[in-house]
């Protein structure tokens, strides 16, 4: 089992000095022996954009298109990393699927949308489909991708006509042993940050809200930090998988008045 975790002080500030030895794992509330540890600054990075293009955030849609080109041109590096992006509203679009091209991504970015006054006239149901965006880009790309593995969903987080439920997204995410880094943006709709705080939580990312004191980019900042300052631990289990299950993760520390932000569990697999 490979897992990754981004450690914070006791002023929010990146720990990235610290020892193996430091570092307790618990599985279902049993200790488990780390075989293996790494601080996580080269290894490559598969990740993808999510952004919400529904008419609840149409004001603010250049300003998230420009600060996910400028994060991508800061954290991609050609022929070591990839990424994609995907719009999603009333329907769920891939403009780029997962590449280290900067120009493909650049016209990937200025293709994103709102939905047209005919689409929305043609809509038959749903609204804005985060969770299914969520679980869709999790098993149809990131199961497929063997790297470090990120989602970073700019949304309201309003929820409206996802077959999937926020318990199946996350799930998918895990299985896909992907982390999400959520990104809340006040829309007309009703306050979904919730919505978004859950899936970052649950899956080890971070949970951020832009506002006129931390602007977009500075939040695209601290993702990148975060993504270039984690610790990857690994261990095998000492219980072997008889069931296929999600096993219960805590990751600790022992320094005081520190945060260590994880995964909460993982899909355990023969």
């Amino acid at each position: 089992m490979n897992l990754l975790a981004t450690v914070r002080g006791p002023r929010g500030e990146l720990l990235r000095d610290l020892g193996k030895d430091e570092f307790t794992i618990l599985e279902n509330g049993w200790p488990q022996e780390i075989r293996y540890f790494a601080r996580e600054t080269d290894l490559p990075l598969t990740a993808g954009i999510l952004i919400d293009t529904s008419l609840s955030l149409e004001k603010i849609l250049d300003a998230e298109r420009g600060a996910s080109f400028r994060f991508i041109d800061r954290v991609l590096r050609e022929g070591k990393d990839k990424i994609f992006v995907m719009q999603f509203d009333l329907g769920i679009l891939v403009n780029q699927a997962p590449t280290d091209s900067r120009k493909l991504l650049e016209d990937a970015l200025s293709q994103v949308g709102t939905p047209t006054q005919r689409e929305l006239a043609l809509q038959t149901g749903g609204g804005t489909l985060l969770y299914e965006a969520v679980m869709r880009s999790s098993r149809d790309i990131m199961a497929a991708q063997g790297n470090r593995k990120a989602l970073i969903v700019l949304s309201d987080g309003g929820e409206n006509g996802s077959v999937a439920t926020r318990t199946e997204a996350i799930e998918a995410v895990l299985r896909a042993d992907t982390i999400v880094s959520s990104i809340f943006f006040a829309g007309r709709g009703p306050d979904g940050r919730e919505n978004l705080a859950a899936l970052a939580r649950d899956t080890g990312g971070g949970y951020f809200a832009v506002s006129k004191k931390r602007p977009i980019d500075d939040v695209f900042a601290v993702i990148q930090d975060e993504l270039r300052g984690q610790y990857s631990l690994g261990y095998v289990s000492s219980e072997p998988v008889r069931i296929l299950t999600f096993r219960r993760l805590q990751v600790s520390v022992a320094r005081p008045k520190v945060t260590v932000q994880t995964r909460s569990r993982y899909w355990a697999t023969n």
